[in-house]
Parts: structure tokens; C-alpha cells; sequence
């Protein structure tokens, strides 16, 4: 495949930055002294800025032709704007870091998706082949952190997600420009609004949406709540490399699932597993066994549900208004849901604890029924 290890080196990094932040960060901040509610409300920030700034990014970038270059600043200025780190220790300013650090990060993977399908041009079908090496970025970083903190504490995370994101922002100066049309204002072809208005793309933005928000538990709360049923570190980073291990073989072979299925029916598959996954969760207790199952459903709950989204929403857009159909997925889904699963953790989690995995199963339940009745399952492929 064209530029096959410059692409998959910036997903590796990226998602090994990933790695480091979500399963270890609300750790950090919880040895900072922030409570449940402060935690919820600060893990929630890098999604609430992905509602807005994707999109931005996504027009500028549709309009201008430079994804490459929106690509690179966005890199660099994510890696500058986090420099302070180091100093910060209250609500406010972490917040604040958090904010503009994000707002710029978030500039970043929903037009490298573009860019990524653009390189690969016929071949686009095997994108997951490239996207699964930020799925091993990931499981180094969780695996050999988990011991790293056992050892040393969290005081280093600040330092390891620095050094990542300067190691992606030299990984940009390496990427392929792709080969996009630019797309024109008042030009021929449906607008955003006019596919926005598809009832298939509208109810498929509801359930990425609503797969996002059942997520919210799990990644604000998961490795607070395995510690606190006495496992270590290491044990933590193991069972988030183990979910993502499921991932990475089912990126292995999506391209065969995506040429054998109606998508909007892998969409369905992978929201009921994620439903099943949540309720393993909820009833696993400090059965080390049936969480190591439930992790395993993560190819379902991110994999295959995120993979079949890349793909439909490359079909539904197309390729002049590609970067904001990308980022609209992104936003709508990973940045509304996510931040609103983050937050509504944050307010519940002390009072419910893990009763959210049950309500989390219930979301994914309901958005994959609404594919169903709502017809999105009947719309081509």
C-alpha cells in the first residue's frame, strides 16, 4: 500500500498518546486531589472542544486544499500550548491547558482519516491495515506505563504525553500530501445540509452519538474502579491492552467484513456487543476472568463500529466534502458523546458507581434500535 509506514507511524504515535491519556490521566489527576466531579468535568474538556473544532478544521481544510498543513499546525501548536503542564495544579488552569491544548489536537485525526483514504486512493478498502498500528501504539503505551506508575508514580505522565506530542508533530513532517478535489463554494453536488438531511445519515449520527455516550463510564472511570477492587497498575494496563489486542485482529480483517456486509448492519452488530460489554462489566465484580471477556468486546464497541463509520461516512460525503463529513463523525460523535458520557460520569459516579455500566448498556442498546426502526439498515451500501 502507497506511504504504508509513514501513515501508520502517525497513528501509532497518536493513539500511543491515546494510550497514555485516557487510561492513566484521570489517575494523575486524582493524585493531584481533584475529586469524581472535578475528574469528570476535566477528562470531559478534549471532547467538548472536538464538537467545534473538527468542524472548523474540516471546512478549512475542504475549502483550502492544505489538509497537510492544517494537519502539521495543528500538531505543533497542540505540543506548545501543553508545555505548562508541569506547573499546573488547580481546577482552573488545568482546565484552561486542557481547553487550548485539545482545541488544536483535535484539529488533527479527523482530517489525517481523510488523508490516510486519499493516500491509499484504490486501496482505501484496507485502511484498517494502516489504522491497526495505532491500536499497537496504544497497547505499548497502557502496557509499559502500567508498570512504569507501579514503579514511579504518575508524577511522569506529564512528561511521557509532551514527548509524544512533539514525536507526532516530526511524524507530520514525513506525510504524504494526498490527492483531494477542493471543494468550491456555490459548486455542483449535494451540500453537507442536503446529506445531513438523509434520514441513514442523520440516525447513523445519533448512534455514533449515543455509542460515545455509553463509553463514558468506561473511559473515565474504568481504571479508577479496578483499582479501587484491589488490582494493580500493571493489571489495569493489561486489561486496556487486552481490549485494544481484539481490536487490532479485527482491523486485520474488516476489509473482508466491509466487502461481505451491508454496513449499516456491522453498525447494529458492533452497538449490541457493546451492550452485552457494558453489562459484563456491571455484574464482573473482581472477576478477572470476565473482565478479560468483556475487554475483548472492545473490537466491537470501538473497532468494527469505528472502522464501518470511517467507511460509511466516506460513501455518504464523498470526496470534495470528505474532511467535514470526517469531522462531523468525529465531532458528533466523539466529542458531544464522549464529553457527555465524561461528564454525566463525573456527576453520577460517586452516587451510583458502577450501576453507570448498566445504564451504559442500555444506551447502546437503544441506539442500535434506533438503526433498525428507523430504516437506516434498508439504505444502500
Amino acid at each position: 500500500m502507497p506511504y504504508y509506514w509513514r501513515l501508520s507511524g502517525f497513528y501509532f504515535f497518536y493513539f500511543g498518546l491515546l494510550g497514555t491519556l485516557v487510561p492513566y490521566w484521570s489517575l494523575y489527576l486524582k493524585d493531584l486531589g481533584f475529586s469524581a466531579v472535578a475528574i469528570g468535568a476535566l477528562m470531559a474538556i478534549p471532547q467538548l472542544t472536538k464538537i467545534g473544532a473538527p468542524n472548523l478544521w474540516g471546512w478549512l481544510a475542504d475549502r483550502s486544499g492544505q489538509r497537510l498543513r492544517i494537519i502539521r499546525a495543528g500538531n505543533l501548536l497542540a505540543a506548545i500550548v501543553f508545555l505548562p503542564v508541569f506547573w499546573v495544579d488547580t481546577f482552573w488552569s488545568m482546565a484552561a491547558l486542557l481547553v487550548s491544548f485539545s482545541f488544536f489536537w483535535n484539529a488533527v485525526l479527523a482530517q489525517f482519516e481523510v488523508l490516510t483514504l486519499q493516500s491509499l486512493g484504490r486501496q482505501s478498502h484496507r485502511y484498517s491495515h494502516v489504522r491497526l498500528w495505532g491500536s499497537v501504539g496504544f497497547i505499548v503505551a497502557v502496557l509499559v506505563l502500567g508498570e512504569v506508575l507501579d514503579r514511579v508514580g504518575t508524577g511522569v505522565l506529564p512528561w511521557v504525553l509532551s514527548g509524544l506530542l512533539w514525536l507526532l508533530w516530526l511524524g507530520t513532517l514525513t506525510l504524504p500530501a494526498g490527492n483531494a478535489p477542493r471543494a468550491q463554494a456555490g459548486g455542483q453536488g449535494a451540500s453537507v445540509w442536503q446529506i445531513l438531511c438523509r434520514p441513514a445519515v442523520s440516525l447513523f449520527l445519533v448512534a455514533a452519538f449515543l455509542m460515545q455516550l455509553s463509553h463514558g463510564p468506561y473511559y473515565t472511570f474504568y481504571s479508577i474502579y479496578l483499582e479501587a477492587l484491589g488490582f494493580s497498575k500493571f493489571i489495569v494496563g493489561l486489561l486496556w491492552s487486552l481490549g485494544v489486542v481484539a481490536e487490532v485482529g479485527l482491523f486485520l480483517i474488516m476489509h473482508r467484513l466491509l466487502a461481505r456486509f451491508h454496513i449499516p448492519w456491522l453498525l447494529v452488530a458492533s452497538l449490541l456487543l457493546a451492550s452485552l460489554r457494558w453489562l459484563m462489566i456491571g455484574v464482573a465484580g473482581d472477576s478477572l476472568w470476565l473482565l478479560a471477556l468483556a475487554q475483548l468486546l472492545h473490537a466491537a464497541s470501538f473497532g468494527s463500529f469505528h472502522a464501518a463509520s470511517i467507511a460509511w461516512v466516506h460513501r455518504q460525503f464523498g470526496e470534495a466534502l470528505a474532511g467535514q463529513g470526517q469531522a462531523l463523525y468525529s465531532s458528533l460523535g466523539f466529542g458531544a458523546g464522549w464529553a457527555a458520557g465524561a461528564g454525566l460520569s463525573g456527576l453520577l459516579w460517586e452516587q451510583w458507581g458502577v450501576l453507570l455500566f448498566f445504564v451504559a448498556s442500555l444506551v447502546a442498546a437503544v441506539a442500535a434500535s434506533l438503526l433498525i426502526v428507523g430504516g437506516a439498515t434498508r439504505s444502500p451500501r
